[in-house]
């Protein structure tokens, strides 16, 4: 018998399998070749109830099945036949994303036609990327005001996938930055080589005129506000067509006291961490 069976029991509760179907496959590892009977007593599975788990332990192609004359021999199938039900989790779970899109989709659109402003709040920096995420579905220009840059908290990779994303589906941005974002950027492109996005343009607003103290994105019928202050990392997403219009006027006031940014500076650090 395994010395420690506490490693298999704790994968097959991960792929959501019982206690029980790890007792029956082990005793079947361990004894061989069994009857129904005989892998009842080794797994101390009652053979009622064996009975009824044969659909699953198929199923999940962990055991052969053997008829004889009168009788069933039950086989253990390798451990790596688990892939197979590895892969059709993984089919299941992409299709339950598909359909989450979709009714997201649904429920954001029934919320914005009532007159009932729907608010939501994120809380560290995963659930900020979801924040950052929900932005590719954008249907109108992205305008926003910026306090730093974002691929400096949600790493290369995702920033990447964001940026391409964006671009593939033809997305356009405008935005307002300070100080702190010329300086997150320079500070970032320094070692980093990160994807672009195509559609892109800003303006520079000092302090003196308007202190951007948190970042603030407007698209659609959404206005989101987020910031990583003091190790708190949080974002809010507020649903209302009349806020979103309100700030982009707020937006656009602002637009016209920038100054075109000089984005070569960065353009060229950026095309140094390139050929590195």
């Amino acid at each position: 018998m395994f010395t420690d069976t506490q490693v298999i029991r704790s994968y097959f509760f991960k792929l959501g399998l019982s206690s029980e179907i790890a007792d029956i496959y082990l005793a079947l590892l361990a004894y061989g070749p069994q009857t129904i009977s005989d892998a009842s007593r080794h797994s101390g599975v009652e053979r009622t109830r064996l009975y009824r788990l044969m659909d699953e332990l198929t199923a999940s192609n962990l055991i052969e099945v053997e008829t004889r004359y009168k009788r069933t021999i039950l086989h253990a199938a390798p451990i790596t036949n688990l892939q197979i039900l590895l892969t059709k989790k993984e089919q299941d779970l992409r299709e339950l994303r598909e359909e989450l899109h979709g009714i997201n989709q649904q429920i954001a659109e029934n919320t914005l036609a009532s007159p009932t402003t729907r608010v939501q709040a994120y809380h560290g920096k995963e659930n900020l990327k979801q924040m950052f995420w929900n932005q590719t579905r954008a249907k109108s220009e992205s305008v926003s005001i910026l306090h730093e840059n974002m691929q400096r908290y949600t790493n290369v990779t995702f920033f990447d996938r964001w940026a391409r994303t964006c671009n593939e589906r033809n997305l356009a941005f405008r935005s307002i930055v300070g100080d702190s974002f010329v300086e997150s950027q320079k500070t970032w492109y320094q070692e980093h080589a990160n994807e672009r996005l195509k559609e892109w343009s800003g303006r520079y607003v000092p302090e003196g005129v308007f202190p951007v103290t948190h970042s603030t994105v407007v698209y659609d019928d959404v206005t989101s506000y987020y910031n990583w202050k003091d190790g708190e990392v949080f974002g809010i997403e507020i649903y209302n067509a009349q806020i979103a219009d309100a700030q982009r006027q707020f937006f656009n006031m602002l637009w016209t006291l920038g100054q075109d940014f000089d984005d070569s500076p960065i353009q060229e650090l950026w095309s140094k961490s390139r050929k590195r």
